[in-house]
């Protein structure tokens, strides 16, 4: 297993565990030295699905892999139905 630094990872593109676009890594959050959060700037044809927001965090227990591309499990993603403080913080 090679281990990336965090410079590396910024930039890469995220995509959902179903292959969905979502966006690319904009910042890791860190918390006691360690990766805590990603903060990803969306995609543009996904602005309106979360209320014109430009970017949301991503708790990193929902990254599924790190490599090329960012993996993502959808779950982790908001919707419209759910309410805003159950997984992802848009920002």
């Amino acid at each position: 297993m090679r281990v990336k630094k965090i410079t590396e990872v910024l930039g890469k593109r995220v995509y959902t565990d179903s292959g969905d676009f979502f966006g690319e890594i904009e910042e890791a959050n860190l918390y006691e030295n360690k990766v805590d959060s990603w903060r990803i700037k969306v995609a543009s044809h996904l602005n309106s699905v979360l209320g014109g927001a430009r970017g949301v965090v991503i708790p990193h227990q929902f990254v599924k892999a790190v490599s090329d591309i960012f993996i993502i499990n959808k779950a982790a993603l908001p919707s419209q139905e759910m309410d805003m403080d159950e997984s992802a913080d848009i920002i």
